[in-house]
């Protein structure tokens, strides 16, 4: 339950976005008081064991991971770098130790001349799960970093428990290092990784009986590193890892798969509030659900930041939005979809508050006028005007965003038969990914690929779209089929020196400028951005230009790989609220469930038998939307056994 409480000014050290740190919030021994020098020379965590007086091996490590998204603060007495949550002290998992973990009070926030909030406060009890929403620009990734210390209040205060551990993961990584997948997820430092090497090469060679092998054990088990290990393991192995991937360097790795990694490090550590940032984002479906039931079952409290609607509607059981009128802080209990029925609610009881108010107000000024050159009337008259002056005038309730409606053009009516494939064969070097592939897509069909990462699910698109030509078999296309091919990692052809507005218009000459101006705002191009130049686009606003350019222009085979991920929460609704009234064929790959149950008739399960990969994907159709497919294949079930 979130509450305004009091709070303290409480003593703060500033750390780098890009670095794992920890610093103490307990006012004893404060980390902030430490010379940059000795922590240098012994590393911030032996300092506080020493101040502490409590034992510490000689070679305790520095707590510093270079390159790396993850971010923990305060230590209370735990000075350990892989703490215990405060939060697990014998509580059942939804259940709340009765003090806040968080508190924020009177919090203002001006930026670039924009005030963000105005004495707005919250709070947030230990094991409480908790979504931040609010629309692009309100203030969300600022009060994060006010809350990690990376940037400052003008005025009021943040609190954290002066026991608590604060965990952050931020969206985007720095380069790759050297590390080993399995060093990232264990979080270990420079010397711990050393100590590691050193017992596999011991093991790998045999020599166990050396004085550096066993020095190296003695010090690895004295840094708590064999619990960490299988630990990290098998969440490694929950977020799509196999075995043979621990120990291969993260450079060899997509940056997608580096920031599960670090992900599995902040989940590792456990602390007390794990706060995410479109945690998500890079996870594909079966792991999206493997962290879905990690979570459910995690003891600390959560702060998340998500624009996967199903995902806080599992997860989460407050709602804080970011209200940008009003400036504040506002609670609601429930989930997403609570939220947005609450919200509704609590408009609808403004906007009559707002009308009788003003009835009030017309009822009282119509007696004046009336009687205003009344003699007998004069004293009711003067009493009439000061009761209206000294009401207090009730604003007029801004609508909430909603989803953008607008009819788009169907497509011209393609075959019955859109693609057939038959036996078709296709190869990367070094690696098969299909072999005698049978696939037929039909008008109207509406399929979703699902499946692991490095599946194949992008391949098949590629095929499906003509990007990848086949290496053997057969590919029919009907001749009345226009391929669009829609990839966030993709370059549609865009004139750099034509503006946004240009290139929508250009793509359907029948629309309007207001509707094109409409639809851009709702794919989150403010105002002045429709007139900006295609060739400074960022490559995410690239990606919603060449989708708003599909929309009015659609092809009547549609092919999209992972269309939301740049979007907010609205801008999804209104792209289903599009593809809903599609009328032509459409085959998509989303981790995005909300997305995927909404849309989805058909889906195809994409699986590798990594044993046999000579014999490339399979290719399992199930004739149904998501739900259907969770209740087929046995998914939830074979996953269960990861989350034990």
């Amino acid at each position: 339950m979130l509450s305004a409480s009091s709070a303290s000014n409480s003593p703060t050290a500033k750390s780098s976005p890009s670095t794992a740190s920890i610093s103490s919030k307990k006012a004893e021994p404060s980390t902030a008081s430490l010379s940059s020098s000795l922590r240098e020379e012994k590393g911030v965590s032996q300092l506080l064991c020493e101040e502490w007086s409590i034992p510490t091996h000689d070679s305790y490590p520095p707590v510093t991971i270079p390159s790396s998204p993850v971010l923990c603060k305060g230590v209370g007495k735990r000075p350990s770098p892989y703490p215990t949550p405060h939060s697990a002290l014998d509580l059942p998992a939804g259940s709340h130790y009765p003090v806040s973990v968080l508190t924020i009070k009177k919090l203002t926030k001006t930026l670039g001349g924009r005030t963000l909030l105005r004495e707005a406060d919250m709070s947030i009890n230990w094991g409480e799960r908790v979504a931040l929403v609010g629309p692009n620009g309100a203030g969300k990734s600022t009060l994060f970093r006010m809350i990690l210390d990376e940037d400052q209040p003008d005025e009021g205060t943040i609190d954290r428990d002066e026991y608590a551990i604060t965990g952050y993961l931020a969206q985007e990584a720095g380069e790759p290092s050297d590390e080993t997948i399995l060093e990232i997820a264990m979080g270990i430092t420079p010397e711990m990784i050393g100590l590691l090497r050193t017992i596999r090469e011991g093991e790998k060679s045999g020599n166990l009986g050396t004085p550096e092998f066993a020095k190296a054990q003695d010090q690895f088990t004295a840094l708590n590193g064999y619990q960490l290990e299988p630990k990290a393991k098998k969440i490694l192995a929950g977020l799509g890892f196999k075995q043979e991937d621990f120990q291969k360097p993260a450079r060899e790795y997509s940056g997608g798969w580096v920031m599960r990694a670090h992900l599995a490090q902040l989940l590792v550590m456990e602390p007390d509030l794990l706060m995410l940032d479109e945690p998500t984002n890079h996870l594909d479906l079966i792991s999206l659900l493997w962290l879905q039931r990690y979570l459910l079952n995690y003891s600390g409290a959560i702060l998340m930041i998500s624009h996967d609607r199903d995902f806080m509607d599992t997860m989460i059981e407050t709602v804080i939005e970011i209200d940008p009128d009003a400036m504040q802080l506002i609670s609601y209990t429930g989930n997403y979809s609570a939220y947005l029925e609450e919200r509704e609610k609590v408009y609808e009881r403004k906007v009559q508050a707002y009308r009788n108010q003003n009835k009030e107000i017309e009822a009282h000024m119509e007696f004046v006028e009336r009687f205003r050159q009344v003699g007998s009337k004069a004293a009711q008259v003067q009493s009439r005007i000061k009761l209206v002056d000294k009401i207090e005038r009730i604003e007029k309730p801004r609508t909430p965003r909603k989803p953008f409606k607008f009819s788009f053009p169907q497509p011209p009516r393609s075959n019955q038969k859109v693609i057939e494939m038959k036996q078709v064969g296709q190869s990367y070097p070094g690696k098969r990914i299909y072999k005698d592939l049978d696939l037929t897509i039909e008008r109207g069909d509406k399929i979703v690929l699902v499946g692991p990462n490095g599946a194949g699910k992008t391949t098949l698109l590629k095929l499906l779209s003509g990007e990848l030509k086949i290496d053997a078999g057969e590919q029919e296309t009907g001749y009345l089929t226009k391929i669009g091919y829609y990839s966030q990692h993709r370059a549609e052809a865009l004139n750099e020196y034509n503006t946004v507005l240009d290139e929508v218009m250009g793509a359907c000459t029948t629309l309007r400028e207001e509707d094109a101006r409409a639809i851009l705002g709702t794919f989150l191009f403010r105002r002045a951005d429709v007139e900006k130049r295609c060739g400074v686009l960022s490559g995410g606003e690239k990606s919603r230009l060449n989708l708003v350019k599909f929309l009015v222009d659609p092809p009547n085979l549609l092919l999209m790989d992972e269309p939301t991920t740049h979007l907010d929460i609205l801008s999804i609704d209104s792209l289903v609220n599009a593809l809903k009234s599609y009328e032509g064929t459409l085959v998509f790959i989303s981790h995005d469930v909300h997305f995927i149950r909404t849309l989805a008739e058909t889906t195809l399960h994409v699986t590798r038998d990594e044993k046999n990969p000579e014999n490339g994907a399979k290719v399992t159709r199930y004739t149904g939307g998501y739900d259907y497919f969770i209740e087929k294949s046995g998914i939830s079930d074979d996953r269960s056994a990861v989350t034990a």
